[in-house]
């Protein structure tokens, strides 16, 4: 069953345009090699945290939408765990039941 979905990360932020282009497609492809489909990317600007995270005050937000099964979402939180350019994560489902 195909759902709706919601991926939210924070990179750090300092990284030049070039490199946070680089990162989004990085986890772009990650949800379409799993067979997810990628609705859009929103890069937001820099903004400040509530707390430090890994020693930052600040970070660039970037808002994925895309839509699949369980798989690339699982994939998805599995590659920013492991991710030293993501500082935090959060996928939520943004479909109706």
């Amino acid at each position: 069953m195909t759902r709706s979905y919601e991926a939210l990360y924070i990179v750090h932020p300092e990284l030049q345009d070039e490199e946070v282009t680089t990162i989004t497609e990085k986890y772009k492809e990650v949800v379409e090699g799993q067979g997810g489909e990628v609705d859009s990317v929103n890069r937001w600007e820099k903004r400040r945290l509530a707390y430090q995270v890994k020693g930052q005050r600040e970070g660039i937000y970037i808002l994925m939408t895309f839509k699949g099964e369980q798989s690339p979402v699982v994939e998805l939180d599995r590659v920013f765990k492991i991710s030293e350019d993501v500082m935090r994560h959060l996928i939520v489902r943004t479909d109706d039941e």
